[in-house]
């Protein structure tokens, strides 16, 4: 232990708090009943807070009341999910709280206990979920140093919280922009729809042409070669066999392929074709797709990144596509037959550059959050161990 600091159970130096073992029978009152998925940022209740509880639906089933301040954390499932209490809540019996002593600062403990996921793996019951007890939960060993230094290094986090709560909100922000503006841009009847202005200065005019996708795009469907011919020592091609070998609607695949069916090419659109249905990403590989993927690629005349978008903006309507039923999977034809409004090259070129640069935006705030975590993750490394000191 670095010099002042000590190490206790944290059962030893907080009041351990476990929940009633029923639910209450209604939710009705004014106390949050806070579950796992509620946990969403450092204080609950959160805004997503479902279920409130009434004294007397409290007395029925022996539940708990956790006071504001207190240190909550998942002991079930998602360990390491730390919150403080804003208020006072009802916690469900997934959850276990602890109140501070006077001489453990509670932003402090919740950064600690978040920190020691690994160790909890390590002391959980070796279920199909991870589970803690009351004992493992009051066991978890706690680096404690005077209270002025706790203050400090919760103080410095915290900084870091707010950075990438910012940060968050501008994706979110972001995000939202470039939906409206798909949905001004992409869509809509000829006297609603926002149109940019030319290389001139003026705005685009002209008759917007509807056409199905086969009319100005190339659609390859996968074909999925033998399993035999998989292999991990880059013989013959990447393999691109569904969702799972796209990530940030990008291509990644897993495995290669010495036989080769259907390809697609770099900067090809990737379309899944089963479910989860109309997923879209571009690929970064010359691949092989298989029977989860089709490949589209723009038909002369016409501009990719246009049509990227444009399926982009498509994606969550292929349920509504498919009139109600259960979409698992699609065909060459739903695809081909896709109807979509079309103007001009110059004025799809446009288009696509406002929304492409609106996804670099995304792209570049998504990388800083990124960032921002990596830097928490050493900093608290560094600061809950005592490696680096802080001036009081």
């Amino acid at each position: 232990m670095p010099s002042g600091w000590e190490k206790h159970p944290v059962g030893k130096i907080c009041r351990s708090i476990v929940p009633g073992r029923n639910k209450p029978k209604e939710f009705s009152g004014s106390i949050p009943w806070v579950t796992t998925p509620e946990i969403k940022g450092r204080y609950i209740p959160s805004k997503v807070q479902q279920n409130y509880v009434s004294t007397e639906a409290l007395k029925e089933c022996g539940g708990k009341i956790v006071p504001s301040g207190a240190v909550v954390m998942a002991a079930v499932g998602e360990l390491g999910l730390v919150a403080i209490a804003s208020k006072e809540v009802v916690l469900n019996q997934q959850l276990h709280a602890f109140v501070c002593s006077d001489s453990v600062h509670n932003e402090y403990l919740a950064y600690w206990l978040s920190n020691q996921k690994p160790y909890m793996e390590t002391i959980a019951s070796k279920t199909t979920i991870p589970y803690l007890n009351k004992t493992n939960c009051e066991s978890i060993p706690v680096a404690l140093p005077p209270l002025p230094e706790q203050l400090k290094i919760a103080k410095i986090l915290s900084t870091w919280d707010k950075a990438i709560s910012t940060t968050e909100c501008l994706i979110d922000n972001s995000k939202q922009q470039k939906k409206a503006l798909m949905q001004q841009l992409l869509t809509g009847a000829h006297t609603q729809r926002k149109r940019l202005l030319d290389d001139s200065g003026k705005p685009f005019e002209g008759k917007w042409e509807e056409v199905k996708l086969s009319n100005v795009a190339e659609v390859v469907m996968g074909s999925s070669p033998k399993s035999s011919s998989y292999n991990e020592n880059s013989e013959g091609l990447p393999l691109i066999q569904g969702n799972a070998d796209i990530k940030n609607r990008k291509s990644a695949p897993r495995i290669y392929t010495s036989e080769v069916t259907k390809k697609c090419s770099i900067g090809d659109i990737l379309l899944s074709v089963r479910a989860p249905v109309g997923t879209i990403a571009k690929s970064e590989h010359e691949a092989c797709i298989g029977r989860g993927i089709s490949a589209i690629s723009a038909k002369k005349h016409h501009v990719q990144e246009y049509l990227y978008q444009w399926l982009l903006w498509f994606e969550p309507r292929w349920e509504k596509y498919s009139q109600g039923s259960t979409f698992e999977a699609v065909n060459s034809n739903d695809i081909k037959s896709l109807h979509l409004a079309i103007p001009e090259h110059s004025e799809q070129a446009k288009i696509a550059s406002v929304l492409s640069n609106a996804d670099q935006e995304i792209e570049l705030l998504e990388q800083q959050l990124a960032d921002l975590k990596q830097e928490k993750k050493a900093l608290m490394q560094q600061l809950l161990t005592g490696k680096r000191r802080v001036k009081i």
